[in-house]
Order: C-alpha cells, then sequence, then structure tokens
C-alpha cells in the first residue's frame, strides 16, 4: 500500500512539472500585447515569435495561443494560428478585407498588381472597408460588388434613413454602407468637416418620414456621455512645444524623444491615457481611415528597419510633427524620403 502511495504521489508531481513546462513554453495574447513587447518579455525577436507560430502579420488576436520558446516547435509548429479571416489567401480565390488592409497589402499578398486587383474586382478608388470580399485570382469578379468594388447595402442600409456612428467609422464607410456619397452624408446633415464620433446619429436619406427635405435635416449631437475627439487643439498645442527637442532613442520627456515616445508624452500631457507602447503597439492598436482628420497617426514602414517603424501625428495640409533623427519637427508628406516609406493614416480604436 505505502509503495502505491508513492507512485501516485510521483505521477502528481510528474504532470504537475509537464503543466508548467507546457505553460512556461506558451503565452495566452491578452488587450494591448504585440509582439515587440512580448519578443522582449521572453528575451527572443519579433521574427522568432513569427516563425515558431507560422504567422505571416504581426496581427494578434486576444486568447490567441502563442508559443513563446522555439524548443517544442517541431512537434508543434503552428498551435495558435488564428483562426481564418487573418490575412490569408482564402480557398476559394477570395479574401475577406480586415482591419487593417489596404489593397497594396492585399495585391502583395495574392501576387497581384495593385491594377490587377481593381480590374478584376471593378473598383473604381481605393477606397475599402472590412467586411469586403475581393475577388483574388485572374478572373474577373462575380461577388456582390455592384460595378464599383463596393458590396450591396446591408439590408435596410440606405431606407433605414438614419445611421448611428460606431467607433471606427468614417464618412467614407458609412456613405458605402448606405449607398450614398460623403457629400449628401454632409448636406443632409450640415457637416462643415468629415470629423465624426461613435454615438452620434447621422441622416442616410434626402427623404425622412416626417417631411425632412435635403440640406434641412441636422445632425443629431452626440448624446452627453458620449465625446468628440478630444483635445485635438491641445494636442497640437503640446506637440508645437516640443519642436527643435532632439532625438533620443527611448525617450519619452522633454529631454529627448524618439517617434514613439514622442507620441506617448504628447497624448497623456493633452489629455488622452495611454501606456508606454512601441511603434508597432501604437500600430495593433489603431485601424487605417481614408479620410484623415488633424490629430491621426501617420505609419511609416522600412527606416531603420523592415516593417512598420516610425509615426508621427497627422497636422492637416499634408503635414506631420514627429520625433525624427533630426528631433521634433514638422514634415511635408511629399517629402521624397516620407513619401518612399509612408504605409498609411490611422485612428486609435
Amino acid at each position: 500500500m505505502k509503495k502505491q502511495m508513492v507512485s501516485i504521489a510521483t505521477v502528481a508531481i510528474l504532470s504537475s512539472t509537464f503543466a508548467a513546462q507546457a505553460s512556461a513554453d506558451t503565452y495566452t495574447v491578452k488587450e494591448g500585447d504585440n509582439l515587440w513587447t512580448l519578443s522582449k518579455k521572453y528575451n527572443t525577436t519579433v521574427a522568432d515569435l513569427k516563425k515558431w507560430n507560422s504567422l505571416n502579420t504581426d496581427f494578434l488576436q486576444v486568447n490567441q495561443k502563442l508559443v513563446v520558446t522555439g524548443e517544442n516547435t517541431s512537434a508543434n509548429p503552428a498551435p495558435n494560428k488564428p483562426a481564418a479571416p487573418a490575412s490569408k489567401p482564402q480557398a476559394k480565390s477570395t479574401y475577406t478585407v480586415v482591419n487593417g488592409d489596404t489593397l497594396s497589402k492585399i495585391a502583395r499578398q495574392h501576387n497581384l498588381s495593385l491594377n490587377k486587383l481593381k480590374e478584376i474586382n471593378n473598383l473604381k478608388s481605393d477606397l475599402i472597408f472590412p467586411g469586403q470580399v475581393f475577388t483574388v485570382s485572374g478572373s474577373t469578379s462575380n461577388n456582390n460588388n455592384n460595378g464599383s468594388g463596393t458590396p450591396a447595402p446591408p439590408s435596410g442600409g440606405s431606407n433605414a434613413g438614419s445611421y448611428v456612428i460606431k467607433p471606427g467609422d468614417t464618412l467614407s464607410s458609412i456613405a458605402i454602407k448606405t449607398s450614398t456619397s460623403i457629400s449628401n452624408l454632409k448636406k443632409w446633415n450640415n457637416l462643415s468637416s468629415d470629423l465624426i464620433f461613435a454615438g452620434q446619429k447621422l441622416v442616410t436619406s434626402g427623404n425622412q418620414s416626417g417631411g425632412s427635405t435635403p440640406g434641412t435635416s441636422p445632425a443629431n449631437p452626440p448624446t452627453e456621455d458620449v465625446k468628440a475627439p478630444s483635445g485635438v487643439a491641445d494636442l497640437f498645442t503640446e506637440a508645437k512645444k516640443h519642436l527643435g527637442t532632439p532625438y533620443a532613442w527611448g525617450g519619452t520627456t522633454p529631454a529627448g524623444f524618439d517617434c514613439s515616445g514622442f507620441i506617448y508624452y504628447v497624448l497623456n500631457q493633452s489629455g488622452t491615457k495611454i501606456g508606454r507602447l512601441s511603434t508597432e503597439g501604437y500600430y495593433s492598436r489603431t485601424f487605417y481611415v481614408d479620410s484623415p482628420q488633424p490629430g491621426d497617426l501617420v505609419f511609416f514602414e522600412g527606416t531603420y528597419k523592415s516593417g512598420i517603424s516610425h509615426l508621427g501625428f497627422y497636422l492637416g495640409n499634408n503635414e506631420f510633427i514627429h520625433a525624427s533623427s533630426n528631433g521634433v519637427e514638422i514634415t511635408n508628406l511629399n517629402n521624397s524620403y516620407w513619401k518612399k516609406h509612408f504605409d498609411g493614416f490611422k485612428r486609435f480604436y
């Protein structure tokens, strides 16, 4: 009996040891995580994390399991592969757009030119949005595009007469969803700019029940618990205060900034509380916008390393403010160097 009890205890200890080892070799992604911070935490590199987990992009999903050591990857090479829409070609030669996609990015992933991708999907512009389905083979598209590269509007779209803005919406994406134009939306809602915010209710038809006519339907102001993007003027005042501040790798104070440290400091000083993230970290917490607003972030790739590597605040008029090797400065996006490395405009979720 004593011998049997010892054996049971031994099995329990071994099971516990193996469980601990398995836990140490994997990590469950939490909100705010990105590959760069995880590579530092587990003393490895972003490239190794992507290799061990068969990742083609830096995109991570909350609750995704990541292998964080190379010791056991041969037995289980991709235990954490995200569920299918992550940016891989689909089996039926179609692709569903996810947050962060651009036409050029999708074209590269499927070995197509940008013009070819637009041609086979009857696209007249570069405007895309999550949920849109594209043909990514060489044949002409037979998907649900309506001849302009945009899916048919959701049921009740323009007929519903109004739309409540959700986080991530832009006037251009709402125009597509409701089968109208940006100019009509602005006219029907008396909008003088493209600035909109979550919770706001937009008129989406010029023929409302109740007798409203185009141009006379006022925009519904946000409810009291919904705030417009706050502090853009304060953000710019704070950012411009530091023009000429020298560049410092990892710097987050007026003594010296790197590009992401500058973003972190200015946002917090102007009223937006956010953690200190890397350039990739801010990239993963934002979504692409087609009509940038002052205060949006502008990202660049392939500067001092491959992939997303630099960012700044968009000021409008094709200019942005950022911490570069020259220190904090304002630069035009037509600058030959930055134009070559430009990735896109993004906004916080």
